[in-house]
């Protein structure tokens, strides 16, 4: 089995939610549940929190968390994973959304294996199917087409595939969930690129890997996930908590 590490950026001064990875979900941190959940993925050798500053890293050291502090200049969480792994050794590394409290660890392990198991792909990510209207045409629901060998075709904010008629829903249609698992050289290579145009029209950071040939494997996962963007999410993750 390849080694794998995973990597939680975690940033203090979130515009829409300051603090947000130490914001209580229940009795503990939501940078804590992330943290336990990922941990139970079985094909990561070693686990990081990164982070930009020493409350988030104080928190997370102290329920037993690995944590790298990283400058806090960064432009992305992909530039603080880099920064948290760039002289680690292992062939591959999952970036793991700080605000996905309820992530799937199978699903980090189904990354880890896309990419053991497809010598050609340099990134991994997921994919959920979806049925009905709920987030097709919402811009804050992206959405990815891949081919039959499962490699992504594009991501886009608009409904993909579109429909012939408008106001029509394709049958399924597929959100893509910002997880990655990245070979080593690819993602150093990807945060010296500077964003392509497609990257900067979307406001998409994966279509960088697209606009420069990268090979990108799309994963099928169990879950849409509920992501914490707003202290009002925080109430949705505790109902289905």
């Amino acid at each position: 089995m390849t080694q794998a590490v995973g990597v939680i950026p975690a940033r203090y001064g979130s515009t829409r939610f300051p603090g947000k990875p130490l914001a209580m979900l229940k009795d503990k941190p939501l940078i804590q549940w992330v943290w336990e959940r990922a941990g139970r993925a079985k094909r990561l050798s070693r686990l990081l929190i990164a982070t930009d500053d020493e409350r988030i890293a104080s928190a997370a050291r102290g329920f037993g968390a690995e944590a790298v502090m990283t400058p806090s200049d960064l432009p992305s969480g992909t530039d603080r994973v880099w920064a948290a792994v760039r002289g680690e050794s292992a062939p591959l590394i999952v970036n793991i959304q700080g605000d996905e409290p309820l992530i799937d660890p199978g699903t980090i392990d189904r990354l880890v294996a896309a990419l053991e198991q497809d010598a050609e792909a340099q990134i991994a990510t997921v994919r959920v199917p979806m049925r009905g209207p709920g987030g097709y045409a919402d811009p804050n629901v992206v959405k990815v087409e891949a081919d039959d060998a499962g490699r992504a075709l594009y991501f886009s904010r608009s409904p993909i595939p579109a429909t012939k008629r408008a106001g029509e829903v394709p049958e399924v249609w597929y959100k893509h969930i910002g997880i990655y698992a990245y070979r080593r050289e690819a993602l150093e290579r990807f945060v010296g690129w500077p964003p392509g145009s497609l990257e900067t029209t979307e406001g998409l950071e994966q279509l960088r890997a697209l606009e420069r040939g990268l090979l990108i494997r799309v994963v099928d996962g169990s879950d849409a996930g509920v992501g914490v963007d707003t202290p009002e999410d925080l109430k949705k993750v505790e109902a289905r908590i």
